[in-house]
């Protein structure tokens, strides 16, 4: 029926093609991972934001607090000149800033007149809302990465992708176990 010839090039071919599909899921987890880094780094942004304005009514009630108010804007410079595709760097920074804006709430408890201040509950409620958006965007990338990674080093998609030099994703994490959780950011009244 098949000569020798037949059967080596309709392996060849399964192999072609079983290639192609391996690659195409390659592209396909790479790109998943782009996009939710994407999310990740609006909603970093929409952060950022709101943090001058959140210096600024805190200035104005807490003007002494001069350490933890600079605290606060150098960490959210640091954050901001990370490299937009250094992952574990824009973690470590990020990091450090929620480490700052808990602090910068907990001197805002000794204020009554900043905590009832109704720009500064704005501002509270959107940077609550931000921090619940980050979590969400961290566990959409950290998903993707980890089907990205899977696929990097799972036999036999590993030899594709070591061909065509795909490369595992790093995972957002916080390094500090403390900072793992959303800065509290609600005040009772």
């Amino acid at each position: 029926m098949f000569g020798g010839g037949t059967i080596t090039a309709i392996i060849i071919v399964a192999v072609a093609i079983y290639a192609i599909v391996i690659y195409n899921a390659l592209v396909r987890a790479r790109q998943m991972v782009q996009e939710a880094w994407s999310g990740i780094d609006v909603q970093l942004k929409r952060r950022a934001d709101l943090i001058p304005n959140l210096v600024e009514t805190v200035k104005g009630y807490a003007g002494h607090e001069k350490e933890t108010l600079e605290r606060v804007t150098e960490m959210r410079t640091r954050a901001q000149n990370v490299p937009s595709d250094d992952v574990a760097g824009r973690a470590a920074a990020e990091g450090l800033l929620s480490q700052a804006l808990g602090r910068l709430f907990a001197v805002a408890e000794s204020y009554p007149d900043l905590k009832a201040n109704q720009n500064f509950a704005e501002l509270q409620e959107a940077l609550e809302t931000v921090e619940r958006e980050i979590q969400m965007a961290r566990r959409y990338y950290n998903g993707s990465a980890r089907e990205l990674n899977v696929k990097v080093e799972s036999f036999p998609s590993n030899l594709v992708a070591k061909s065509f030099n795909f490369v595992q994703a790093d995972y957002f994490e916080l390094e500090d176990p403390g900072d793992r959780a959303v800065p509290q950011v609600a005040f009772g009244n």
